[in-house]
């Protein structure tokens, strides 16, 4: 299964509570219309994330098809053209960008209810391959973010090697989620002698610089287990 990870802030001059309902409530009820879609995840920026000033994203959309294929078939038809249609009435288009990824479960447990969601977007080193890029994530920084104390599930998004073989490169190299009961677990795990391992890893495979987030609550659009819109025959 293929998933697709979108990126984004709000219209200028929208409010952040218009742009969360428009995208939950008329945007979600388009984007359920596209035959194939398998799941639907939509992630809005908490407002804890606004005190500082404006966060990376307002949102972070994630969105499973079976393949490429069921994508592809997508391209040009009405119920893809009506979503493009309306993403100008509440998102910045110059602020927008996509993933296409393969998901890695590194800790597969139970996801609260109001979950604190933490999602960064990582860049690889430029000396390293994204073949070796994936496996160290993988492999070795993977089991040591698992360490770090109040994880309840964490998923590295790893950009589809077919991206690269194409001879393009990716927006960003790599997706982590991780969920946490609430921001206040969040809060005590950044203090945490494991999470300074997880940091101090990281100079072996992402690029130098600060690494954009947002911590966010998921809105469920359409569960696992769903069946696809378009799927009775049409």
């Amino acid at each position: 299964m293929v998933k697709l990870v979108a990126f984004f802030k709000r219209k200028s001059g929208l409010s952040v509570e218009a742009f969360q309902e428009h995208w939950r409530t008329r945007h979600a009820d388009l984007v359920v219309q596209q035959a194939g879609l398998r799941r639907y995840i939509q992630n809005h920026t908490l407002a804890s994330g606004y005190r500082n000033g404006e966060p990376d994203y307002d949102g972070v959309a994630e969105a499973w098809f079976d393949d490429t294929d069921a994508m592809r078939k997508l391209a040009d038809s009405p119920s893809f053209r009506a979503v493009q249609a309306d993403e100008a009435a509440f998102i910045d288009p110059a602020s927008m960008g996509v993933v296409l990824t393969d998901e890695v479960v590194i800790v597969d447990g139970p996801v609260p209810e109001n979950a604190a969601k933490f999602i960064a977007f990582l860049k690889r080193r430029e000396d390293i391959g994204y073949r070796a890029f994936q496996e160290h994530w993988r492999e070795r920084h993977g089991p040591i973010a698992a360490r770090v104390p109040g994880i309840r599930r964490y998923v590295q998004c790893h950009a589809r090697g077919g991206i690269y073989e194409s001879g393009r490169q990716p927006v960003f190299d790599g997706v982590p989620i991780s969920w946490f009961d609430d921001t206040d677990a969040l809060r005590v795990s950044g203090k945490s002698t494991e999470l300074a391992a997880t940091r101090a890893d990281e100079v072996h495979f992402l690029a130098p610089g600060r690494l954009p987030f947002v911590i966010a609550r998921e809105v469920v659009i359409v569960p696992a287990g769903a069946e696809p819109a378009g799927s009775g025959g049409e």
